[in-house]
């Protein structure tokens, strides 16, 4: 890759950091790049995923104190989302390469879709948390810990095994899904789903990159992984505060458009 290709990824990668921490559908912004700059699908998917994962971490650890608040619900997701990501990855690696060439131009659609109609999402989940806190059966983001304990039920626990399976898949946008199921199904606060939204990707994309590395060792672009790491982790760091000062429309807008490139440029090789 030439020296212009590094640093159109490194830059991709902080924007994709940032706004991962802020709303989720970073994917959307790096894959379209890779994708772009011809690495192929399959590899480019990985690489991204595994890159990522640094900005993850950076996300978790700014909300450790929100994490605490929500640790029994937690300990029931997480089983949920880590199963998904094993049987996502599982159907990534053991599909033929054809499959995912047919397959994620219809996934990028479905990102692009959660990422455009993320208000009206976010609406409904307002309008819920709402009407639960007038029934006095949900905390504010204020509350105390002790005060944050909803039930988790059987189909949030679906939910969220189909999203990670989806994540271990694609990745993209499972971040927006995760917002929704668990703005809609648990309502315990803003703060505290974007604690547990963040946890659940990185476990996610942890045993995702396990498989790549045990069963796709030589499809992963280690340069792509690193880059991204580097950028990712600053950007999940340091770039949240900026994207929360960007514009939402703004946000989903380019977003948007990245996700378009990258469904263009798939879709013509899919013809070529």
């Amino acid at each position: 890759m030439s020296p212009v290709d590094l640093l159109l990824i490194a830059l991709a990668g902080l924007w994709a950091g940032g706004i991962n921490v802020v709303v989720g559908s970073g994917t959307l912004v790096s894959f379209p790049v890779l994708v772009a700059l011809g690495v192929p699908p399959i590899s480019a998917s990985m690489s991204n995923a595994m890159g990522l994962i640094a900005g993850n971490v950076s996300g978790v650890l700014a909300y450790r104190q929100e994490l605490r608040r929500v640790g029994p619900i937690l300990r029931v997701l997480a089983p949920a989302s880590l199963l998904g990501g094993i049987v996502g990855s599982s159907l990534l690696l053991h599909l033929p390469e054809s499959v995912f060439g047919y397959v994620s131009p219809m996934l990028i659609v479905v990102a692009i879709l959660c990422v455009a109609f993320q208000p009206r999402l976010a609406a409904a989940v307002q309008e819920r948390r709402r009407r639960l806190a007038v029934s006095g059966e949900t905390p504010s983001d204020e509350a105390e810990p002790s005060a944050a304990r909803p039930r988790v039920t059987p189909l949030t626990v679906l939910l969220v095994f189909l999203v990670g399976v989806y994540g271990g898949y694609f990745v993209a946008a499972q971040g927006v899904l995760l917002m929704g199921v668990l703005g809609i199904f648990l309502a315990v606060g803003i703060q505290p789903e974007n604690a547990l939204k963040n946890f659940l990707v990185l476990l996610v994309n942890l045993v995702a990159a396990a498989s790549y590395i045990l069963l796709a060792f030589d499809r992963i672009n280690w340069t792509v992984v690193l880059v991204i790491a580097v950028s990712s982790f600053i950007g999940g760091t340091f770039g949240g505060r900026i994207a929360k000062r960007l514009s939402p429309a703004v946000l989903r807008a380019v977003i948007i458009l990245l996700g378009l490139v990258a469904l263009a440029v798939m879709i013509k090789k899919l013809v070529a």
